[in-house]
């Protein structure tokens, strides 16, 4: 059983944070639409069509450092204007979030919250300043200490060793997540690192993350694309069982009825529900 899941981005490249990974934030430059908020009726557009594409979960999307008060706002609304009309599990991700922020988002109809460790936290001094891998672990537990599912996982190819990844893996496996997506760091020319992923590479991090963890939801994200090419499936055979459909928050993603394509020729069958 496969579970697919789009992405909303509901508010673009306006974070102040520094990581080095990401396009988003205003400190790197990089040339991709900014806004501060999607129109209600456009997230509602989308995530109908995510349902028609079979998605399982649609995810609302913010940059930012965290869940303020303004952004937890805009997070309900556009939770609530979406149940009324699609039947589809709601996942948020919006950075550092308190408890009180989060019991918020859970009695509007979120169902899942997704915040990554992105890598080790020894590396992490390495990629942010801004804010501290810490930070990051202690909205994973607040997540799970409200009755949310969390969703966590990290970014591969980005410079780190493999006690780097090892150790990214191991504090996943203490946090117990539901769902763990696996991203692959993508290049950009205005960003400071360097994508130091490869093909065995990607396949060796989902078969230790299956083996070490086996969370109930594991799942190619962003950079899919890039490693595997049209060979995505792969990742699904060393034990992968949900991917990103559509585009991804800033850059393009393959067309879902592709991937719908090579799910239902390989004798996949897509999951009604997370």
């Amino acid at each position: 059983m496969i579970y697919l899941c789009a992405i909303s981005n509901i508010r673009s490249g306006v974070c102040k944070e520094d990581c080095k990974f990401c396009t988003q934030s205003v400190k790197w430059g990089v040339d991709i639409k900014r806004y501060k908020q999607k129109e209600i009726n456009e997230i509602v557009k989308e995530a109908k069509l995510a349902k028609k594409n079979k998605a399982a979960g649609f995810c609302l999307v913010t940059s930012g450092k965290d869940l303020d008060d303004n952004t937890l706002e805009c997070v309900c609304v556009a939770t609530k204007a979406i149940l009324k009309e699609v039947d589809i599990s709601i996942i948020a991700c919006n950075g550092l979030a308190s408890k009180e922020a989060l019991k918020e988002l859970k009695k509007t109809g979120v169902k899942i919250y997704n915040h990554n460790l992105e890598t080790s936290e020894n590396y992490y001094l390495q990629i942010c300043t801004t804010h501290t891998w810490q930070e990051r672990y202690v909205t994973c537990e607040n997540v799970k200490s409200v009755g949310l599912k969390l969703c966590c996982g990290g970014i591969f190819g980005m410079g780190e060793s493999i006690e780097d990844r090892n150790s990214l893996i191991k504090s996943l496996k203490e946090l117990k997540p539901q769902g763990v997506p696996v991203n692959f760091f993508i290049e950009n020319p205005r960003l400071p690192l360097k994508a130091t992923w490869d093909r065995k590479m990607a396949i060796d991090v989902i078969k230790q993350i299956k083996k070490e963890i086996n969370p109930q939801i594991l799942m190619l994200a962003g950079g899919r694309e890039k490693v595997f090419g049209n060979d995505w499936i792969d990742g699904l055979k060393a034990g992968a069982n949900s991917i990103v459909i559509g585009d991804y928050l800033t850059t393009k993603g393959e067309k879902p009825d592709k991937d719908l394509e090579i799910l239902i020729k390989n004798g996949y069958r897509i999951a009604n529900a997370c």
